[in-house]
């Protein structure tokens, strides 16, 4: 539709958009609350109605309607135990500015980001950032629902210890969490198939004839670290290599440097490696290379993830994709429909990964 279609000066409406679309209001309307069973074609024609109407929703009127607020809470929630000494005032090794600086510096937690605003920003549904590494904070975030500054939660755990997802769930506010909860939670989530992941990694090692492999775990109290090791062990065990020698990591290159240098000293004679995340396999890389250990000739790096730290690692990670972006899409669907439909059981979405092969395996 056109200005010339409308009375000049005219604000635009849903019925303009509704003709301009070929649609009836009540579809219009579905589609700018953010319903998800709506055709795709008929969302896409409704998407550039909009465009061409120059339609603006009312989010003030709407919002006394549905009582919604058009912004979702993005939580990253961390540790159950407290932070101890100074850091306790959020200064210092134990504090917030490490936990937020930690967050920021893994690109996973970009790439949930990146997902999450692609899905909402069509919608007219704006994230709020929200941390919460202690008592304190997860108590804020569960009050700033409550009072309903935000329609719903989206929460990437960083420990198994985490209470937030319970809490949430707790007080009857909608949420969807990033990965299965480590504890029995009735919470909908999106997750990964870890162990398939773990095992494309191994096939691979062994194809290229790796017979003296170890690995880089994550944390093992959390449910991926856990079973990205329990898939690569068990992969490899079917072929007769019953003990995988294993350092525990923390999803940091750092950790992955301090853990290769334990297993180079330990097993001097290793020819491949598959660490828990692309970050740590990177800190594999760096010190493979200090010791004089070309990568792939003299051993094998495989990572995980398939983040922007694989393809910046010399030489480029061989790696297994978690379409974190996807998922991150999915995870905030999910909330929609529950905002929808609020007796909606809880559910999870599992998604697969692909071995992504470059030069270092």
């Amino acid at each position: 539709m056109t200005d010339a279609l409308r009375p000049t000066g005219a604000t635009p409406t849903l019925e303009d958009v509704a003709r301009a679309a070929g649609v009836s209001r009540a579809t219009v309307s579905r589609v700018v609350n953010g319903v998800r069973n709506v055709d795709p074609s008929i969302q896409e024609a409704v998407r550039q109605a909009i465009s061409v109407t120059g339609y603006t929703p009312n989010r003030a009127a709407r919002s006394l309607v549905t009582r919604r607020t058009d912004a979702i809470a993005l939580v990253v929630s961390g540790a159950g135990v407290e932070p101890a000494g100074e850091g306790s005032a959020g200064e210092g090794p134990a504090g917030e500015g490490s936990f937020t600086a930690q967050v920021f510096a893994d690109p996973f937690f970009g790439r949930v980001v990146t997902g999450v605003v692609n899905y909402l920003r069509p919608r007219g549904i704006h994230p709020v950032l929200m941390f919460a590494e202690t008592s304190k904070a997860r108590d804020e975030v569960v009050a700033y629902l409550r009072q309903g500054s935000a329609d719903g939660a989206l929460i990437v755990s960083t420990h198994a210890e985490d209470p937030l997802p319970g809490m949430v769930v707790d007080a009857g506010l909608p949420a969807v969490l990033y990965a299965r909860p480590a504890r029995p939670v009735r919470i909908s989530y999106v997750d990964l198939a870890h162990r398939d992941g773990a095992r494309l990694a191994a096939e691979h090692l062994l194809a290229r004839g790796c017979r003296r492999i170890v690995t880089i775990s994550g944390p093992l109290d959390i449910p991926a670290g856990q079973e990205r090791l329990a898939g690569f062990r068990d992969t490899v065990a079917r072929v007769g290599h019953g003990d995988v020698p294993v350092a525990e990591g923390e999803f940091t290159q750092e950790s992955g440097e301090a853990a290769m240098e334990r297993l180079l000293a330990e097993h001097p004679d290793l020819d491949g490696v598959f660490a828990g995340n692309d970050l740590m396999a990177t800190g594999a890389c760096h010190v493979l290379r200090d010791h004089g250990r070309r990568v792939p000739e003299d051993v094998a790096v495989i990572g995980f993830d398939d983040s922007s730290a694989a393809s910046a690692c010399r030489p480029p990670l061989t790696t297994v994709r978690q379409p974190v972006e996807d998922m991150a899409a999915e995870m905030t669907g999910l909330l929609l429909d529950r905002l929808a439909a609020p007796d909606r059981p809880a559910t999870s979405v599992i998604f697969e990964p692909v071995l992504v092969v470059r030069d270092s395996a």
